[in-house]
């Protein structure tokens, strides 16, 4: 949990707080299809706004975050260029949001999506 004092008192970032920004940011860059839970053959699952902070973890001290994101690409999808995006995205979106300095984003691709899985999985009755 980050602190900061100021003349009226304490400002506390808690954790959960910069995993949802860095989750929510992750999830916007086109050719993310989801968050894995960040073990190797772990279920991925889609985005969605009751698991944003799934896939990310973070380490938050008084001033700086270190953040790793877990995702699933979209096949076709240049991995490269979309952990690069995603690395711009969460390091402002945390910095704006928070103050903090954000020292280290790590992207950990976990598998691949493909179309015709997507479609399948938007089809089932829930």
């Amino acid at each position: 949990m980050s602190e900061e004092k100021n003349g009226l008192g304490s400002i506390r970032i808690a954790d959960d707080v910069v995993r949802i920004i860095a989750g929510m940011a992750a999830a916007e860059v086109p050719g993310v299809v989801g968050m894995s839970s960040g073990v190797v053959g772990g279920i991925a699952e889609k985005l969605g706004r009751k698991n944003l902070s799934k896939g990310v973890k973070v380490e938050v001290g008084e001033k700086e975050a270190a953040v790793d994101i877990f995702i699933v690409v979209e096949y076709g999808s240049s991995i490269p260029e979309v952990a690069a995006k995603i690395q711009d995205a969460v390091k402002g979106a945390v910095e704006k949001m928070t103050g903090l300095t954000v020292v280290e984003i790590n992207v950990n691709v976990q598998g691949v999506a493909f179309a015709n899985e997507l479609n399948e999985e938007d089809n089932r009755v829930k």
